[in-house]
C-alpha cells in the first residue's frame, strides 16, 4: 500500500492542501520518498495523489470537500493525526491510528480548507 503524508519540515501538516510537500511511504518496501506539493488548487490534490499510487492518505486537518473528492478515488483517509513523520507511520504499522473524521472549518484557514 502506499500512503501520502502531508509534510512541513519533519512533522504532519497541520493543513493539508498548504504543506511543503508529501512523504510516500510504501508499506511493502518500506521506503519513504519525499514529492513536492504541485500547489493548493481546488480538486488538483486528490487527482495528483491518484496518479502516483496513493491509497490512503494520513493528515492532520482536512476539508469536507477535500474528504469527498478523496472517496470518489478510491482513496481512503485517516484525519486528526500529528506528530513527527516516522512515529506516525510507526504507529499506523502497530494499528494505533483512528481517524477522528475531523473536518476543517473553524480555524484561522476557515474557507481555505479544500484541496
Amino acid at each position: 500500500m502506499l500512503i501520502a503524508i502531508p509534510k512541513e519540515g519533519n512533522v504532519v501538516c497541520p493543513h493539508f492542501g498548504h504543506c511543503e510537500e508529501f512523504t510516500l511511504y510504501d508499506t511493502n518496501t518500506k521506503t519513504l520518498k519525499s514529492v513536492p506539493n504541485p500547489g493548493h488548487q481546488p480538486g488538483v490534490l486528490p487527482g495528483f495523489l491518484k496518479k502516483l499510487g496513493a491509497e490512503l492518505i494520513i493528515a492532520g486537518g482536512m476539508g469536507a470537500k477535500a474528504q469527498e473528492l478523496f472517496a470518489q478515488q478510491g482513496i481512503e483517509i485517516i484525519v486528526g493525526t500529528s506528530g513527527a513523520i516516522e512515529d506516525v507511520i510507526a504507529r499506523f504499522e502497530k494499528g494505533e491510528l483512528v481517524s477522528s473524521g475531523e473536518v476543517c472549518s473553524e480555524h484561522a484557514h476557515a474557507g481555505q480548507c479544500h484541496s
